[in-house]
């Protein structure tokens, strides 16, 4: 199939995400993968993660992607949709599956924490320039991507190059490094994503992902390293995160929160950020509603949350700083009704 042509062009909206997301199989119950007994099924994808989360905040957002003619496909387009999400650009694929995976409970950074993919082939996997409606890729006020993927297939990366091509209509490019060592068989993965986050405008990265993949320690290596990126967001997990723009860096601390589960929480951080760019808040409110959208996420079991509501995450934003400094988060608090500083959990 085609790109779109410039007499259908879609409504522009103010995110369009492009990537694979998959049906992801969550256990019913601690323990290895060998002795889990049932999953229940959910969706997993940074991208759609993100373009859920910002249509779930009121924003106007678009999937891009591919995804296999097959039960998993209907579920993935379905649920992405039920979202507010602009699904009509999802294209699907006959001849490849819709990729999933099945994963353990607890943190992925555990030791004992295992992840089965099954997306080698993936309808996803086969995206290219020529069978992606880059029209609706474009029309956005930002593009969201992510490193994972440029690591699909060559197709994939140079999809990934053409939406991020310099000419006239570009928005704004939002990448998310997102490595993920077992997707870069060939060794490529640290030169690839570096050219990807160069060619960005506004670039996240974790420090601890900075050192593992380019070697470079500290928000300030990494700034030197990454000059290019209008803004660079240097996330510190729960030490907070950096931002350098403007000329300048800002560091916001992250609020205590009592955790659930330890994922989705960067894709729910970018999402926050990116609706409080949208929204022209100074870059403190921008950080500081990162914090709060994966805060959101953090203490409920999966990787979608429903966001605090608007007035909720502006009033916390806006605390000064000793107050925002004493801030806890647990359970059921996007849902709380009391003043700000009455959020905390004991």
């Amino acid at each position: 199939m085609t790109a779109t042509g410039p007499c259908n062009a879609p409504d522009v909206v103010d995110v369009v995400a492009l990537g694979e997301s998959m049906v992801a199989f969550l256990p019913s119950r601690p323990g290895r993968l060998a002795d889990v007994p049932s999953f229940d099924r959910a969706i997993g994808g940074a991208e759609s993660n993100v373009v859920c989360a910002l249509a779930a905040a009121g924003h106007p957002a678009r999937w891009v992607s591919r995804v296999g003619a097959d039960g998993f496909g209907d579920h993935l387009v379905e649920t992405v949709g039920s979202y507010g999400v602009d699904v009509t650009s999802v294209r699907r694929d006959a001849g490849r599956p819709t990729g999933v995976y099945f994963r353990t409970a607890g943190d992925r950074a555990a030791d004992d924490h295992e992840v089965a993919y099954y997306r080698a082939g993936s309808a996803a996997s086969a995206m290219s320039a020529g069978n992606t409606d880059l029209a609706a890729v474009r029309a956005g006020r930002v593009l969201h991507l992510t490193g994972i993927t440029a690591a699909l297939s060559d197709d994939c990366l140079g999809l990934l190059r053409e939406a991020m091509a310099p000419g006239p209509g570009r928005p704004l490019i939002s990448f998310d490094v997102n490595h993920r060592p077992g997707l870069w068989q060939d060794g490529a993965g640290p030169r690839v994503l570096r050219e990807l986050a160069r060619g960005a405008d506004l670039v996240f990265v974790g420090e601890d992902e900075a050192e593992q993949v380019w070697d470079l320690q500290g928000a300030d290596a990494v700034r030197a390293a990454f000059p290019d990126p209008e803004v660079l967001v240097v996330k510190q997990g729960a030490r907070g995160a950096t931002v350098f723009a403007e000329g300048s860096a800002h560091h916001v601390p992250a609020p205590w929160v009592d955790v659930v589960a330890a994922v989705g929480a960067g894709d729910a951080f970018a999402a926050g950020f990116l609706s409080a760019t949208l929204r022209g808040l100074p870059v403190r409110e921008r950080l500081r509603h990162g914090h709060l959208m994966a805060a959101a996420t953090l203490t409920v079991p999966g990787d979608l949350a429903v966001p605090p509501p608007r007035d909720l995450a502006d009033r916390l934003a806006a605390l000064d700083e000793e107050t925002w400094g004493t801030l806890r988060l647990g359970p059921g608090w996007t849902e709380a009704a009391q003043a700000p500083e009455e959020v905390r959990t004991p």
